[in-house]
């Protein structure tokens, strides 16, 4: 097998979802006069994404096993100066595993997709959508460049604001896209300042250039302050991570997101997009080594998004938002990871964390379909008999997610809290706390669900909200619920299968061997981490029995337990603690009131200053002193001017006579 990648396979990986989703989006709609139909619209988009996904495991296999690697342009856009603006691929052990979970998952979501859109009349519309979803997140993933990174960074921003809102008759789906579309904003502008400093001080946008130059980069200060300028890229990168990957305090956009229909939920919120920041952050990791100051930052915020974000999962009734307030959590650990400069057990995290979480949202939505769009969790209970195939899967994706030894999340997740454990950062102590913290969070929310969805007593009947459902299925609420049909269970299976075992397969040459050693770079003299995680395995089967042993293990275990306890045998402990500890539930109830201050304090502050620069600077200053001002001033002297000319001769003659004597005086004066 040759070293090399061929240029048509690479091309077609992105372009096979871009052709589906054009077809479907524009013969498959009234746009092109609805010339498919939904069988031919979700055939095309499949098979784009499947070919997709068998070319990327093809890709994946020979950077694996050859060695193979690819890094060139395709096409240059334009150059300014000696900035070249290109679009290219680098392709190397991240970008390709990167692929594979992206197209992987899609592949599952556009099959669940068929069972769960079956009544929408959007169906055609949705599947343009998730397919051309699929084509910017590869494009992004692939990138060699800053600029194609940005072009796919903002092109996923813009299909997640069409998705969130797919439903637009409906107001709180159009808050909700809104709200995402404004908050990513705001991590946009940290993105594109990072990649813009990157431009002025290296000259260029390509990965290999930029990381070449970092050396020098680090000698630089930002001029007029004191700050290294590395620690300023870092950072405003980081920013962008923030919007994207929902980190703390740009968390607010992500659990309001779950207004769109579940299928998004599986692929943007759980998979692929809000991972992009993940993902971005260790391919610049040539530069995130370069600035301790920019690694506490990331573990500090990591650490809060982690354990205070869990928090609120223990409260939630809506089945999406307690997988949504999960997903906060988990990319906590991952942002933790990465500032312990575990880069590549951030991503190794992510894939598995992308398996795992993917089948319980799709699970999520298998269990809605059965109990009739119903998502309130406390009006369900004893699901297991009627729908045995979401039941077991919701198992493994739960027992995955607590980190169960040799489930795939065990592997994950604690190599993450050893690897912060070996950090020597100062921030490192508190990030430790968080996520160990968060392993009991995590475990006690999620079977919490478990048990109240799946076991205990029927209480499906006992809805008061049961005949006001989604508005596509609510006649047949009273009915027993029923397992979904196959086109849904199927991706649950699926999903299942590498949420058990692809951490047992990859940890050894993922985090061990020499997969990402050309992807991600780390200064083993400063932060050893990876070092003494790499001192510590022996193999992943000895690995998961001293997980046994370990601390997470049973902090897992005693939530599981606290959780059974609670709403198995005494549910009316649950009620009894809520009464009293009422303000702290009312806090987190609140969501810890920043909804409160972004739309009070921060929306309103800018309406305020809007207004104030309106009224004062546009309507006084502008118009009325600039404008209006200036007008009245030549209107008030030529009304001055108007008197002295009348047109009669001896008022003429009157004002030379006063101005011959003026002048006499002044020049006798003068003598």
């Amino acid at each position: 097998m040759s070293q090399t990648l061929s240029v048509a396979t690479l091309l077609a990986v992105p372009l096979a979802p871009l052709v589906g989703a054009l077809g479907a989006g524009i013969l498959g709609t009234k746009f092109g006069g609805n010339a498919l139909g939904r069988r031919m619209c979700h055939s095309l988009t499949i098979f784009g994404v499947l070919l997709s996904f068998l070319l990327s495991a093809s890709v994946l296999k020979s950077v694996a096993l050859d060695g193979a690697r690819f890094n060139e342009t395709l096409y240059t856009w334009m150059v300014v100066g000696g900035l070249k603006m290109e679009v290219g691929f680098l392709i190397d052990g991240l970008s390709a595993m990167m692929m594979c979970v992206v197209t992987f998952v899609s592949l599952a979501v556009h099959i669940y997709t068929i069972g769960y859109m079956e009544e929408d009349e959007g169906y055609n519309r949705f599947f343009s959508y998730i397919s051309l979803f699929t084509f910017s997140m590869l494009m992004l993933v692939m990138s060699n460049n800053m600029l194609q990174l940005f072009f796919g960074w903002e092109a996923v921003g813009l299909v997640s604001y069409l998705l969130i809102g797919f439903w637009f008759n409906k107001p709180s789906a159009i808050f909700a896209n809104m709200k995402a579309f404004l908050v990513n904003r705001v991590g946009d502008f940290g993105f594109i300042l990072g990649i813009g400093l990157i431009a002025a001080y290296a000259g260029t946008l390509n990965y290999g250039e930029a990381f070449a130059k970092s050396g020098e980069l680090s000698k630089l200060l930002l001029p007029g302050t004191d700050w290294m300028l590395v620690t300023v890229i870092c950072i405003c990168l980081f920013v962008g991570a923030m919007g994207k990957s929902a980190q703390f305090p740009l968390h607010v956009w992500l659990p309001d997101s779950m207004e769109g229909p579940t299928p998004i939920s599986a692929l943007i919120h759980a998979a692929t997009m809000v991972t992009a920041g993940i993902f971005m952050v260790a391919r610049t990791s040539p530069f995130f080594e370069l600035s301790d100051t920019a690694l506490n930052l990331v573990l500090v915020i990591g650490g809060i998004t982690a354990l205070f974000m869990g928090f609120l999962g223990i409260i939630q009734n809506d089945i999406k938002r307690v997988v949504a307030y999960s997903t906060l959590s988990q990319l906590g650990y991952m942002t933790v990871a990465l500032g312990a400069s575990a880069y590549s057990v951030a991503v190794f995290h992510l894939m598995t964390h992308a398996f795992f979480k993917a089948l319980l949202f799709l699970a999520a939505g298998s269990v809605i379909m059965g109990v009739h769009h119903n998502q309130d969790i406390r009006w369900m209970g004893g699901l297991k008999k009627y729908m045995p195939v979401t039941w077991m899967t919701a198992l493994l994706g739960s027992l995955a997610l607590i980190g169960t030894p040799f489930f795939s999340g065990f592997y994950s997740k604690d190599e993450i809290i050893m690897a912060v454990h070996a950090s020597s950062l100062p921030a490192a102590g508190f990030a430790y706390f968080a996520v160990m913290a968060g392993v009991f969070i995590t475990a006690f929310y999620s079977f919490r669900m478990y048990f109240l969805v799946f076991h205990g007593k029927e209480r499906f009947d006992q809805n008061p909200d049961a005949h006001h459902g989604h508005g596509h299925d609510h006649q047949h609420a009273p009915s027993k619920p029923h397992e979904s049909p196959w086109v849904v269970t199927l991706p649950l299976v699926m999903l299942a299968v590498p949420s058990v075992v692809i951490g047992y397969m990859t940890i050894g040459p993922m985090l061990f061997g020499d997969f990402f050693k050309d992807a991600i770079f780390v200064n083993a003299e400063y932060h050893r981490a990876m070092a003494a995680l790499s001192a510590e395995f022996h193999g992943p089967v000895q690995l998961a029995l001293h997980g046994f042993m370990a601390a997470p293990f049973w902090l897992a275990l005693g939530g599981v337990a606290t959780a059974y306890y609670m709403y198995m045998v005494n549910p009316a402990l649950p009620a009894a603690i809520k009464k009293g500890i009422m303000p702290i539930f009312t806090l987190l109830d609140k969501k810890y009131y920043m909804d409160w201050f972004n739309e009070n304090v921060l929306a309103a502050g800018a309406r305020g200053l809007g207004i104030v620069l309106w009224k004062a600077g546009d309507q006084t200053l502008i118009d009325g002193a600039c404008v209006n001002g200036s007008w009245r001033l030549v209107g008030w002297f030529s009304g001055m001017v108007r008197k002295v000319q009348t047109g009669y001769l001896y008022d003429y003659a009157l004002t030379m006579a006063l101005g011959v004597f003026v002048l006499m005086t002044y020049f006798v004066w003068l003598k």
